[in-house]
């Protein structure tokens, strides 16, 4: 291999391993630690089965000849299946991140019944590929102790359960809370926001109100808790596999009430005639068809409608953002219907994930995960032009920045949409006109078509960069 190899950033809480980049592969060291332990596992067939359940990202274990050279210290080094796409749980829906909860659960039950468990309960441990969750930390898995406790109870509640219930108890998003701590929503905090008959549920007062009392009597007398845990008596197998069991039937039943939003029935009301609205699939399909992008970001997706002729039409990965939780939601649930390699993302484009965890490096923003071929941004410019006051040439560097190819759509301030944006502030968008927003495009990219849409003064460019 060529001397082309990094470690991953967020790669430092784990004392079994790290991850490493590697000429477009992803690596896995096997810690000295914890050699014992994955040649257990991998002689039980442990990593096979979980691979082959689908449980885990499949991998193979690397030839030593084969081994970069940062690496040739290692006695085991792992190449993983490389997802392309890598999302965090402040970006996913309330079924993303119940969906993930349930497999880690379900996981985690394959596994204790072979003896075996996970080390910890985080959320960033399982990606989506195809429109289901995958775990992805190999190293997480380590053999049974007999008698031992959940040890990522408190992490699970805090990354999966607090999260969901937050959203089917309070009809409140966890992405915000999420976002605002990597580290998921603290059990005292969600405590402290439940009412009283939320409280009520046998669940939510053992899960929630009385570790919310053991964490703060943990903080008042950390001494007497070690002394309490050394008491503790082991913990059956049976019991463990059952509270799993209770967590899996509970969660499983958790919704959250979806509100009415903008684009929650975008396909039934938008601005589009029928003629117009065949007329943008069409140049879309014929976009893709031409670019055949390995790698396709859809930004303003709205119900996903047009993601999914992207694929249809030769993309072989998209990713799908929207700032509207329930066309997001829509999205996720076509996609895991239809088994697609799509990927939807709930992320408001004015303000999106940034680089933050310590020494802000260890959860990349936005920008930085998600580099594409190719780009379709379709009615989204005058949301953030309009809506957000974004200057026509800074939205312009930042949408070319996706991908080398891109189709883009103008809409001209005449249209019913802008105005009514504009009837409730100022309009003080002078230079926001076609042929401003096309002079400031052909600056900086080749612009290869231009389609104007039948019944309606929208445009559609289809560009290159320079």
């Amino acid at each position: 291999m060529q001397n082309d190899t990094f470690k991953e950033s967020s790669s430092f809480r784990d004392n079994f391993g790290s991850v490493y980049h590697s000429n477009g592969n992803i690596l896995r060291t096997v810690n000295k630690v914890a050699e014992k332990n994955f040649n257990n596992l991998k002689k039980k067939n442990i990593f096979k089965n979980s691979i082959d359940k689908g449980f885990l990202i499949d991998f193979d274990i690397l030839e030593k000849k084969l081994y970069p050279k940062q690496l040739q210290n290692y006695d085991i080094v792992l190449k993983a299946k490389k997802i392309s796409f890598i999302s965090y749980p402040y970006e996913w829906t309330f079924n993303q991140l119940k969906d993930a909860a349930i497999h880690h659960l379900n996981f985690q039950i394959f596994l204790l019944e072979s003896n075996c468990v996970l080390r910890d309960s985080s959320a960033f441990n399982i990606q989506f590929y195809k429109g289901r969750p995958i775990f992805i930390d190999i190293m997480s898995l380590k053999e049974y102790e007999d008698g031992e406790y959940w040890n990522g109870y408190k992490q699970f509640c805090e990354n999966f359960l607090n999260p969901l219930l937050i959203g089917h108890l309070k009809n409140i998003e966890h992405n915000n809370f999420f976002r605002g701590s990597i580290e998921g929503l603290d059990t005292v905090l969600l405590n402290k926001i439940l009412n009283f008959m939320d409280k009520i549920s046998f669940n939510v007062f053992t899960h929630v109100v009385l570790q919310s009392k053991f964490l703060q009597q943990d903080i008042k007398n950390p001494k007497a808790t070690r002394e309490k845990k050394n008491r503790l008596k082991k913990f059956k197998k049976t019991s463990y596999l059952f509270m799993l069991n209770q967590f899996k039937s509970w969660i499983s039943k958790l919704e959250f009430k979806k509100n009415k939003s903008i684009w929650g029935k975008y396909e039934k009301n938008n601005t589009y005639s029928e003629k117009s609205l065949s007329e943008k699939e069409k140049i879309v399909s014929q976009f893709v068809k031409k670019i055949q992008p390995q790698k396709l970001i859809d930004l303003g997706c709205n119900n996903g409608q047009f993601s999914k002729i992207a694929l249809d039409s030769g993309a072989k990965e998209v990713v799908a953002v929207d700032f509207d939780i329930n066309a997001i939601s829509n999205t996720y649930e076509i996609s895991k219907k239809n088994n697609l390699n799509l990927l939807p993302l709930f992320i408001d484009l004015s303000n999106p994930s940034p680089n933050q965890g310590w020494r802000q490096l260890e959860r990349q923003g936005f920008k930085e995960r998600f580099e594409c071929n190719a780009v379709i941004a379709l009615a989204i410019e005058h949301h953030l032009i309009i809506g957000k006051n974004v200057p026509i040439n800074e939205f312009i560097d930042w949408i070319i920045d996706f991908g080398k190819f891109g189709l883009l759509e103008f809409i001209p301030k005449e249209d019913e949409t802008v105005q009514d944006m504009l009837s409730t502030k100022e309009d003080i968008y002078l230079d926001y006109s076609e042929k401003n927003f096309e002079k400031e495009l052909s600056i900086k990219t080749k612009i290869v078509n231009k389609y104007r849409l039948a019944d309606s003064q929208r445009i559609l460019y289809e560009y290159e960069i320079l």
